[in-house]
């Protein structure tokens, strides 16, 4: 391939767009619901929580089966409105205080200080504000409570590799140097890749997330078993047996030290002194 090719920059620079239809991706569905294991693990009843970067809502359902209030916000007010109606449909709007359009790297005139019990940004928020992603980290840790706790996630790097490794060794050796230095993906690498995003190594992604003075409880790779096996997932997705099994064992993975960097996404939760 040219150096123009996306190649496997841009078959990951939109994710967001898949995680809308999970049951079309049991591969996505894997990603979910280790996220959703983890948010079901540490979320308690009365909790108010933020969810930023909540998208069209693939977890705002997740958490409104264990806490209320909640805070819906997004930077597109597009997805804001199809969170609202998702809400709506699916029955738990009840639970929604507000949803709020703002970006995440400075909601200063949105929230004060210490206002949540538990902030919750995953996915791909924090891979897409690349060089704002410090200013970004550190405003959901000002409106977290003292005590309070941050679920965040962001792309892997050696988990985008792994997953799309054919791909990868069909584009030009140099962008692909370029991006395993950097960690970056996008036009700058390759002009028609649709945005600009961040990749983190798993040790990276704590050290970011601890250098605002956050506490990790946990940290885990979100699909480090199966992100290769998608020929077979929609199987294996039928037999309900057999799917419970494969995320338990996933779990059970992904929070080994030698997987942290092979899941599609690192996750870390962690806990403001």
């Amino acid at each position: 391939m040219a150096d123009q090719d996306t190649g496997w920059v841009r078959a990951h620079s939109d994710d967001e767009d898949i995680w809308l239809q999970p049951d079309q991706s049991p591969t996505q569905q894997v990603d979910i619901a280790i996220h959703n294991h983890y948010l079901r693990q540490y979320l308690k009843s009365g909790m108010r929580v933020l969810e930023m970067g909540a998208g069209a809502g693939r977890f705002t359902r997740t958490i409104a089966a264990i806490t209320r209030p909640i805070v819906v916000a997004d930077l597109s007010a597009d997805k804001l409105a199809l969170n609202k109606r998702n809400a709506e449909a699916l029955g738990h709007a009840s639970a929604i205080e507000d949803w709020r359009e703002c970006d995440m790297t400075d909601i200063k005139a949105q929230f004060d200080n210490d206002q949540f019990d538990a902030v919750v940004c995953v996915g791909g928020p924090l891979s897409y504000v690349i060089d704002r992603r410090e200013k970004a980290v550190n405003e959901l840790y000002r409106v977290t409570k003292p005590g309070g706790l941050l679920f965040l996630s962001a792309r892997s790097l050696f988990g985008t590799l792994h997953e799309s490794l054919p791909r990868i060794l069909n584009v030009n050796p140099r962008i692909n140097r370029e991006i395993i230095e950097t960690g970056n993906m996008g036009p700058q690498q390759v002009s028609l890749a649709s945005r600009f995003w961040h990749a983190y190594r798993a040790q990276e992604f704590r050290a970011f997330v601890e250098a605002t003075g956050a506490r990790t409880l946990t940290i885990t790779a979100s699909n480090c078993l199966s992100s290769t096996w998608t020929d077979v997932l929609t199987a294996w997705r039928a037999d309900r047996r057999t799917w419970e099994h494969l995320i338990e064992l996933e779990i059970a993975a992904c929070r080994e030290p030698g997987c942290l960097d092979m899941g599609a996404h690192v996750l870390v939760v962690a806990q403001k002194p």
